[in-house]
C-alpha cells in the first residue's frame, strides 16, 4: 500500500467517511476534518509510519491536505 493510500485511510477512519477531495484539497477547508481532529490524526501517522512529530510542527497547515502530509513524512522518515 502507498504512502498516500495509508494517509487516506487514517483520514478516512478519523472523519468516519470516505474521502471524496483530492489529494491537494484541504482536509479542513473542506470539512473533512476539524482542528480537534488533527491530533488524533498526527498520533495515527506516528503510529503508522514509526516516526515522532514534534508539538511545533502540529499545525494545521502542515497536515492540510495529503500531498502535503506525504511530503512531511517523506522529508522526516
Amino acid at each position: 500500500m502507498s504512502k498516500q493510500a495509508k494517509i487516506t485511510e487514517i483520514v478516512e477512519k478519523l472523519s468516519g467517511k470516505p474521502l471524496k477531495i483530492g489529494a491537494d484539497e484541504s482536509l479542513f477547508e473542506s470539512g473533512v476534518l476539524d482542528s480537534f481532529a488533527l491530533t488524533d490524526m498526527v498520533s495515527a501517522l506516528e503510529k503508522e509510519f514509526s516516526l515522532r512529530i514534534p508539538d511545533a510542527d502540529l499545525t494545521p497547515r502542515k497536515f492540510d491536505t495529503i500531498e502535503r502530509i506525504e511530503a512531511y513524512i517523506e522529508a522526516h522518515s
